[in-house]
């Protein structure tokens, strides 16, 4: 089945927040509910799997148009992001991260 055609399957027949995982490892998509203004609709999921094989945060970013990709995009890049989180890891005590992975229904891109 041809990308687009399992997209539009999944918004017509997915359960609210529903989430399908995609062939690209911490990246998912979401089924977003209808509310009064909006038909129901669908989110990219960018959250990072782990060397543990769970996702890094307990919720990610989610993307709904190029705009939004872009300008996460430009913000990722910008080189003043890596001064920071290197402050941030000097502040901050190292994290530890525990659980078990789970099996997931992948989404072919």
């Amino acid at each position: 089945m041809e990308l687009a055609a399992t997209l539009k399957a999944f918004i017509e027949e997915g359960q609210d927040w529903e989430r399908k995982h995609t062939s690209v490892k911490g990246v998912s998509i979401i089924r977003l509910p209808a509310t009064k203004n909006r038909a129901p609709s669908l989110a990219i999921d960018i959250n990072p799997i782990g060397d543990n094989g769970l996702p890094m945060k307990k919720k990610g970013i989610m993307i709904m148009n190029a705009a939004e990709i872009a300008a996460f995009r430009a913000a990722f890049n910008n080189e003043k992001i890596d001064s920071l989180i290197a402050a941030l890891e000097e502040v901050l005590p190292e994290r530890r991260s525990s659980g078990k992975p789970a099996k997931p229904d992948v989404l072919q891109i």
